[in-house]
């Protein structure tokens, strides 16, 4: 771990790590405590490419005398262990979790090499209560698979919830990682990073020249919202960020349904007319009229686990007008997993509509909107 913790530092050489006091090995059994009753513990997934300066802010965390209790997984197990459902809801006998530290601050940090399940459940039965989780995804370009774990677990959803995925970018490199590449392999991973983000961290910002840094970071911002424009974007300096814009964001709980509603109204105008379809971005569609909800499940499914039309959908958020409820259902979706629940009366004075927002390659609004129409109530 003493390792791990120095790697944390070393695209900032002049960092030191942080203080640390090891603690013999994982949690025992005297350290465990009911927790079925406390609210569950958010959980923030950190991506970005790198370089761009993901170490630097989860050891800006660590160091910070924020008063909160904060754990920082450290995720070493790498594309081909990943997070597969059936390893994690099979779990395996042993240590899995390699090592604890507790720091200086009151956080606590510790290395997974297999199941996260169980590094979690060890983390939330602790006998301090935590205020926070933050997941840092080495080795996982993609954080969709992590996401969809925390998110909808059924062993975990009592005790930790997917509070949101963070994404790290470099404002001097990030041009250059978004560069197309004709081998679609090869597909750049801070497209994917950027899609799934529900905060983007613009960092290393004062590299940009200062002639024209103003406008570069407009086009910067451009070009992040060209791909994802549901996600906050948060200027930064060695990712010294205000903690309260970055955790207990609910990104992911359904009835935090105002941030959504507003995100929606702010794109409710957005279009892929006029540009490239393979390119990963952010549209949204509308209609006003009521939806068969079992309709609607058929076509979601049909789009994100059939890939009927085509189309590569990475995220879709949205507010529905269901037939036979007076209540606003909100639908949420990453990658193949998908949620939709009621969330809130609709209210008198307001237009109701389906609004949902789609992030993806190869997205053809003509054929949304036409097949979301075929979910109308009344429609065959």
């Amino acid at each position: 771990m003493e390792n791990r913790l120095k790697e944390l530092s070393m695209e900032d050489s002049d960092e030191e790590p942080p203080l640390a006091v090891k603690i013999n090995g994982a949690v025992n059994s005297n350290q465990l405590t009911e927790t079925s009753e406390i609210p569950p513990v958010g959980v923030t997934v950190i991506t970005g490419y790198l370089g761009s300066g993901k170490s630097t802010l989860i050891n800006y965390i660590l160091k910070a005398q924020h008063g909160k209790k904060i754990a920082v997984i450290l995720n070493e197990f790498g594309e081909e262990l990943g997070v597969e459902r059936a390893m994690i809801n099979e779990g395996e006998e042993g240590g899995l979790v390699e090592e604890w530290v507790e720091l200086a601050n009151g956080c606590i940090c510790c290395t997974v090499k297999h199941s996260l399940v169980q590094a979690l459940e060890q983390l939330v039965q602790r006998k301090e209560r935590l205020d926070h989780i933050l997941l840092e995804t080495t080795g996982l370009a993609n954080p969709a698979p992590l996401a969809s774990v925390l998110w909808l677990d059924d062993q975990l959803e009592s005790d930790v919830r997917l509070d949101s995925i963070i994404t790290v970018v470099d404002a001097k490199n990030l041009r250059y990682q978004l560069k197309p590449n004709p081998d679609y392999s090869s597909f750049p991973e801070a497209y994917l990073q950027i899609a799934f983000a529900d905060v983007i961290i613009l960092n290393k910002v004062d590299l940009i020249s200062q002639d024209d840094s103003r406008a570069v970071l407009e086009e910067l911002e451009e070009e992040i919202r060209d791909v994802n424009s549901l996600a906050n974007i948060i200027h930064s300096v060695r990712c010294q960020v205000d903690l309260s814009k970055i955790l207990n964001c609910q990104a992911y709980d359904p009835t935090h349904a105002a941030h959504l509603e507003a995100l929606l109204e702010e794109n409710k105008s957005l279009t892929t007319k006029g540009l490239h379809d393979s390119e990963v971005r952010t549209l949204c569609i509308c209609d006003a009229q009521q939806i068969d909800l079992d309709k609607v499940r058929i076509w979601l499914e049909e789009l994100l686990w059939d890939k009927k039309y085509g189309m590569d959908v990475y995220r879709c958020k949205g507010i529905l007008r269901v037939r036979n409820s007076d209540e606003l259902h909100t639908l949420q979706g990453v990658r193949e997993i998908y949620e939709i629940v009621p969330s809130r009366k609709w209210r008198n004075e307001e237009i109701q509509m389906n609004k949902i927002v789609f992030i993806g390659r190869f997205l053809n609004e003509e054929i949304l909107l036409h097949s979301l129409h075929n979910c109308v109530v009344g429609t065959d």
